[in-house]
């Protein structure tokens, strides 16, 4: 008996075209979202809400050696004012796949405009840093 490949009518054909831009979508869809997600919500061990009002968050972020410094994996943020409050060792890779190291001490103080990195504690000491994330000016706000 000799194997004959089914015939797809055009019908079925359309079908698994749409459903596989359908999956497509649904997959771009999770990543969008998991990029914007709460980082407290999605860490809660890590992450703490220290403060938070109609106008700013913060977020304090411990991190232990091989963890993330602000977060696990490649991730994002809103622009923010970082606060360390324990210095840390670490390597940060942005999305092109560049890694520099990085070294910070207690008590430095600096601006990120809104990033997407992944930024991994190569040293050997907790990390603990303050994220205070400024939230959209309110309609009518002057």
């Amino acid at each position: 008996m000799k194997y004959r490949k089914p015939i797809k009518s055009p019908q079925k054909s359309r079908r698994a075209l749409l459903f596989a831009g359908l999956g497509g979508i649904a997959a771009h869809l999770r990543a969008s979202q998991s990029a914007a997600q709460d980082a407290a919500k999605v860490m809660p061990r890590s992450y703490r809400v220290a403060f938070e009002n109609d106008r700013v968050r913060v977020l304090e972020f411990v991190g232990r050696p091989g963890m993330g410094i602000c977060g696990e994996g490649m991730h994002s943020h809103p622009p923010h004012l970082t606060i360390v409050m324990e210095g840390w060792q670490g390597t940060v890779t942005t999305p092109d796949g560049t890694a520099a190291a990085r070294r910070t001490k207690t008590g430095d103080v600096f601006w990120s405009e809104a990033e997407t990195h992944k930024l991994e504690n190569t040293g050997s000491t907790s990390s603990r840093v303050m994220i205070v994330e400024l939230k959209p000016a309110r309609k009518g706000s002057a």
